[in-house]
């Protein structure tokens, strides 16, 4: 899947660095704790989240995204955007929760950063 592919999934608007749509997003990761992100996410993730402070891209940059999704119509300051331009990593938003963009993705395919193996089919939580 490309970037091109998840803006077109999750009908979100390109911040900055359209000409970067067609980069391989391999597998992707929401959340608004960075310190989870760097623990988990992966070279080539894309990085759905609420927030949209400067924290979100220098933690992309480390993590090597493919780029950041911002969720529920949020919107970067012009620094951030600035700081994102000058790392190359591109930037879009959706009006979508988190949960929705995620789960979207999974369904077209895109699989998160899990170290736990998902079952093929839904079961039913077993009681302790």
């Amino acid at each position: 899947m490309t970037l091109d592919d998840v803006r077109r999934y999750l009908g979100a608007e390109v911040i900055c660095c359209g000409e970067k749509l067609d980069r391989e997003v391999t597998s992707a990761f929401g959340c608004d704790l960075m310190s989870d992100v760097l623990a988990f996410a992966r070279p080539g993730t894309l990085l759905l989240t609420g927030l949209t402070n400067s924290q979100v891209i220098h933690t992309a940059e480390l993590i090597d995204a493919a780029g950041v999704v911002f969720v529920r119509g949020k919107h970067p300051s012009s620094e951030t955007i600035r700081l994102s331009i000058e790392k190359g990593i591109p930037l879009l938003a959706t009006r979508l929760l988190l949960y929705d963009s995620c789960g979207l993705l999974f369904s077209k395919g895109l699989r998160g950063c899990s170290t736990v193996d998902l079952p093929e089919t839904p079961r039913e939580a077993t009681a302790i």
